[in-house]
């Protein structure tokens, strides 16, 4: 039997050695193609139900690696896994196409442009519902206990309340309780619990700090109530951390643009791939690595979905708002107006991802 040596070192060991480092970045470059591929299916697919031509259908951006013509659509693989579109007659010009999509009627324009984000948000359900399911407990809002000396239970909160607001924003489930709480700025926390039954409001409940990056953190030092996993918790569930997700992502977008938070504090594609990346490296068990990749994914995908939602140019709530002005005036708005909006807005938006994108790189080294 011969074993081939590289640099003294086995050439298998050397393989597996490689094939460990890289394994979670493979993994990270997939779920994030999975969660662009779910966004454009959802804009292809309703396309194609109602009858609107579809020149190409890519996923990934840059030039291409694969490209093979099927019909009328061109299916594309690109270079850089940062994206993907779908590329539609008349989408962004007037077409004499009857096929075209600016000759659609609005509602199916609407829904056609609306479909990738909703599966991106269907998607993040289904993925949080299978977390839920795999988990060994499902979390609630019912504080259990206290850590010692809590500061939170010596100033009202007590074993048995049911978290429901927090300074004067809902908590739908025990995912918006502890990003709700790190939001807060003078550590004078405004509650609202059901207790016995009943809503009790409780003012100015304090909690010990830590110092992160030059900021001060609240610390939580109450521990929730746990659930055995069950069809009807997680299935409930799945839609209340769902939900959760959503207001963490409203409130990040508000806290970005007023100023709360900076560069360093929002991520990329680049970012996120090595977040997934990392978090599936640290040293424990592979289904627990498969279940913090899938929640990685869950937010991330959610993310998106909401952040395309938003009314800004070149995203789809843009697209979105255009045509539901068009809707409200029952006249489209002209072409080439709001092309050179989107076009502006694309601009911006290349720019700012070039930004994040050069602030992720740096934040590896």
């Amino acid at each position: 039997m011969f074993d081939f040596f590289f640099g003294g070192v086995p050439v298998l060991d050397k393989i597996l050695a490689l094939w460990s480092s890289m394994w979670p970045y493979l993994l990270a470059i997939f779920l994030f193609g999975l969660l662009i591929a779910i966004h454009e299916f959802g804009h292809f697919s309703f396309a194609k139900l109602f009858k609107v031509k579809v020149n190409e259908f890519a996923l990934g951006m840059g030039p291409k690696i694969i490209s093979k013509k099927k019909g009328e659509t061109a299916y594309s693989l690109r270079l850089l896994p940062i994206g993907g579109f779908v590329s539609m007659e008349g989408e962004d010009e007037d077409s004499a196409d009857e096929r075209a999509f600016n000759k659609k009627p609005p509602y199916q324009r609407f829904i056609i442009v609306a479909a990738g984000a909703i599966l991106n948000l269907i998607l993040g359900v289904i993925v949080v519902g299978i977390c839920l399911s795999c988990s060994d407990l499902v979390g609630t809002r019912v504080v259990h206990s206290f850590f010692p000396d809590a500061t939170s239970e010596a100033s009202g909160l007590q074993a048995g309340d049911e978290i429901i607001e927090i300074n004067n924003t809902p908590v739908y489930s025990y995912k918006g309780i502890a990003f709700n709480l790190v939001r807060d700025t003078d550590n004078k926390i405004n509650m609202v619990v059901r207790r016995d039954g009943e809503k009790v409001e409780l003012k100015g409940v304090t909690f010990q700090q830590f110092e992160y990056e030059g900021r001060q953190y609240i610390s939580q030092d109450f521990i929730l109530v746990g659930e055995e996993p069950s069809f009807s918790n997680v299935l409930k569930n799945a839609f209340l951390d769902s939900a959760s997700i959503v207001q963490m992502v409203r409130l990040s977008v508000v806290d970005i643009f007023t100023g709360k938070y900076g560069m360093k504090d929002v991520s990329g594609p680049i970012g996120t791939i090595s977040a997934i990346a990392q978090s599936t490296a640290e040293p424990e068990a592979f289904k627990d690595k498969i279940l913090t990749a899938l929640n990685f994914l869950s937010m991330i995908t959610i993310n998106v979905g909401v952040f395309n939602l938003l009314p800004l140019p070149a995203l789809d709530g843009g697209r979105l708002f255009f045509i539901f002005i068009e809707m409200i005036r029952r006249k489209p708005i002209p072409a080439d107006k709001e092309g050179k909006v989107h076009t502006v807005g694309l601009v911006l938006l290349l720019i700012l991802m070039a930004v994040i994108t050069v602030s992720d790189i740096i934040k590896q080294f």
